[in-house]
């Protein structure tokens, strides 16, 4: 979730104590003491502050660069986010943490399906982590070692929790590399045994492959040949990265983001929802599959959150999308996404439902970031790059512009055995032809047709969404 509402998330950014980050005090004029976290091992960042009561995102932010002396060449490559196990919101510049605090429950349960009980004992923190809006380019270009530092340390934490899907080859080298940066470039084979003996495979490799996919248990009954497979493998990685001459700490940092821009979605927005799933018989008809969607400044990307692998990949180009809101007590916000596919052999129209409170903040910021890559975004871009978080975390309703422009359309997706690619065999969707024909009894209400659209100039247009549709 985004700006007023940052990308919400199932895991917790961190598990050391983080609650209370905001002292309260009925004295909010005078000195108040703050801390803000940092992803990773980092200590936290105590400040003392002023009229805690009105201190804006931008003010706490500019203490927090100079108390790490962030240059100022990358002074916009980090934001505060308002973070808690339930939800994580990045912070606009205008924004008043301590007021945001105090609405945190309300937030919880207008973007969260978390029980009162788990609200009531919620607690957000305040953190210091990368902005959505941050370029992949501009990061390429960071010299300074701490800032480096501080994005290695959210990308390796990204890639150990499964938040970043990635390949063998991906997760081997990115192991190789955390293991040199660890323990350094230059220890042999007997030391390196002791060290993953030590510190375990989880520490180097994301979860999923450290512990299988049966867990932990799984795991510990078949210890044995899998288990020396992998460190097998991971001290293979070391090797090939001690021999390719980045020895020093910031090549290794730049080794370790440089792979991690590979992945589609790095640096994404992250928010929970459900899709439904492929029918397969009487019994097995409105279950759903618990998603993970990332919304980058390039596209759109559905995860499944217990395969580890994406189901839906689309930049921006490829999609046109829209939000709907509950027509009836008990029903979903619902994010739709439409795109090219192909149903046996006819070129159709999919439309994919995705379930989720926070439809409405993946709705805006997918606008936003639309915004901000087309010709005229250069005012949009120039919000972001000060730090701003992006759409506002609860836009409401009548705010909302109808028929604003949205869509448009590039070439045919790639599919490969890769978990980065796209798995729309798997996908339950609703499927149409731009002729009006239907298939499957679907055919949404729409202006234009999208694949009128592909050999235009790059337009956006609302998905309208008809009554009555039915799951296909």
């Amino acid at each position: 979730m985004e700006a007023d509402g940052g990308p919400p998330s199932s895991e917790a950014p961190d598990d050391r104590s983080q609650r209370g980050s905001i002292a309260s005090s009925a004295a909010l004029t005078r000195g108040q003491d703050v801390v803000i976290y940092l992803v990773g091992d980092f200590a936290p960042v105590p400040l003392m502050v002023e009229g805690l009561g009105v201190v804006s995102v931008q003010e706490l932010a500019r203490d927090v660069r100079q108390a790490l002396r962030i240059p100022e060449a990358a002074q916009d490559a980090f934001a505060l986010w308002l973070c808690s196990p339930l939800l994580e919101l990045q912070l606009k510049p205008r924004h008043q943490p301590y007021k945001l605090c105090r609405q945190w429950q309300d937030l919880l349960y207008r973007f969260t399906q978390a029980s009162a009980e788990d609200i009531s004992q919620d607690e957000p923190c305040l953190q210091y982590r990368r902005n959505v809006f941050y370029p992949k380019s501009k990061e390429l270009l960071v010299e300074d070692e701490g800032v480096l530092r501080l994005l290695y340390e959210e990308a390796r934490g990204n890639i150990l929790s499964d938040r970043y899907p990635c390949d063998p080859d991906h997760w081997t080298g990115l192991g190789a590399l955390a293991l040199a940066l660890d323990e350094g470039p230059d220890l042999d084979t007997q030391t390196l045994a002791a060290v993953l003996k030590e510190k375990k495979l989880v520490s180097f490799l994301p979860a999923s492959v450290a512990y299988g996919a049966g867990g932990l248990l799984s795991t510990l009954r078949g210890r044995g040949g899998r288990q020396a497979a992998l460190e097998h493998k991971l001290l293979d990685g070391y090797r090939k990265t001690c021999c390719s001459g980045a020895s020093d700490t910031p090549a290794l940092l730049h080794q370790y983001l440089g792979t991690c821009h590979a992945l589609p979605y790095y640096g994404s927005a992250f928010f929970s929802g459900e899709i439904d799933r492929p029918a397969q018989g009487l019994l097995q008809r409105g279950r759903r599959k618990a998603v993970s969607v990332g919304i980058s400044l390039e596209g759109v990307y559905v995860m499944d959150v217990k395969e580890k692998h994406v189901l839906l990949g689309l930049l921006f180009s490829q999609l046109s999308w829209d939000h709907s809101y509950p027509e009836e007590e008990g029903d979903s916000h619902v994010l739709w996404l439409e795109f090219d596919g192909d149903e046996d052999g006819t070129a159709v129209n999919k439309l994919l439902k995705i379930y989720s409170k926070q439809a409405e903040l993946m709705s805006g910021l997918i606008e936003f970031c639309v915004e901000l890559s087309s010709p005229s975004g250069g005012v949009a871009s120039a919000a972001a790059q000060d730090g701003a978080g992006g759409e506002e975390a609860a836009p409401r309703p009548e705010e909302e512009e109808p028929g604003k422009g949205r869509g448009g359309r590039r070439g045919r997706l790639s599919r490969q055995d890769s978990v980065v690619c796209s798995r729309v065999q798997n996908l339950s969707t609703i499927s149409y032809v731009d002729t009006g024909k239907e298939i499957k009894r679907l055919k949404p209400r729409r202006a234009a047709s999208f694949f009128a659209r592909q050999n235009t100039a790059p337009a956006y247009a609302t998905v309208q969404v008809g009554d009555g549709l039915e799951q296909g």
